[in-house]
């Protein structure tokens, strides 16, 4: 009997093993983040408007950092910003080491290493400079090898400096920093970038210009990046906030919002700009 009680005994151990098992495996991507009790967010710590780290007392601001906080609060989560980089927070995505990565530009390579969400917003590219006759130029008119073009290589901008300025003098630079100062010093006659970013650029720098939007408008969708593992529902309740807060227009209110610090109003978004797209 004690060899038939052994055996009984053993097979409920493994049943209540391989219950517990399934109900792991069957846990939902959100399920996991609730009973973790936070959402981790990539967040960059001298990327404003985006992201700013107080270095005193650690804490986060920025646009993505309170659009990050209303989908934490729409989970019933709190908010953990993890500390990254443009170029590490993908593989924080791919690795774990965060659920989401706000405000990445769609390139196509990046959708082979993660997935991404509808649209939070839209970003124009601008050229900056503080040559007056640059203001009306069309991308064809910067197509000259006479104009010089700063930018920093490998990046977004540096993808559409090549496919709309392949005649232009280009100086590629390892930082968007050293570009900001090719134009300040007169060594490059504008930079490409985006219009958010341009707007903090020229508010500590005004010595680069003025931001202006080329023709034809050139608008990149900045999206939520995701791991590929994530399940169906939190991949479409993350696509699903970010239609939502944009077609309400909160995802420009907080972007605006987080401008206000740097005496950048929504009046001084270059004519031609839209969030929208």
């Amino acid at each position: 009997m004690s060899i038939l009680r052994n055996m009984m005994a053993g097979l409920v151990a493994v049943a209540a093993s391989l219950s517990l098992g399934q109900s792991a495996e069957a846990q939902g991507t959100v399920d996991q983040i609730r009973e973790r009790g936070v959402l981790r967010v990539a967040g960059i710590p001298t990327e404003a408007p985006y992201f700013v780290r107080d270095i005193r007392t650690g804490e986060w601001s920025g646009f993505v950092v309170d659009m990050a906080a209303d989908m934490a609060e729409t989970l019933g989560v709190e908010l953990e910003m993890v500390e990254s980089s443009w170029a590490n927070s993908i593989l924080d995505i791919q690795s774990g080491r965060v659920d989401l990565a706000f405000a990445l530009t769609a390139l196509p390579a990046r959708a082979l290493s993660i997935y991404f969400s509808e649209p939070t917003y839209y970003n124009s590219f601008v050229i900056v400079s503080p040559k007056a006759e640059l203001a009306s130029a069309s991308w064809a008119d910067l197509n000259s090898p006479e104009i010089t073009i700063a930018v920093d290589t490998g990046s977004a901008q540096d993808n559409i400096a090549r496919a709309y300025l392949p005649r232009a003098n280009m100086l590629r630079f390892q930082t968007r920093d050293e570009a900001v100062i090719a134009v300040a010093t007169g060594r490059a006659d504008a930079l490409i970038n985006t219009v958010l970013n341009s707007m903090v650029m020229r508010s500590r720098n005004p010595a680069i210009g003025d931001i202006h939007v080329p023709e034809p408008r050139l608008s990149s969708p900045s999206v939520i990046g995701i791991n590929y593992d994530a399940d169906e529902q939190f991949k479409t309740f993350v696509s699903a906030w970010a239609t939502y807060n944009r077609q309400m227009g909160n995802n420009q209110t907080w972007i605006v919002g987080g401008m206000e610090p740097f005496g950048i109003t929504m009046e001084d978004l270059p004519a031609g700009f839209d969030f929208g797209g």
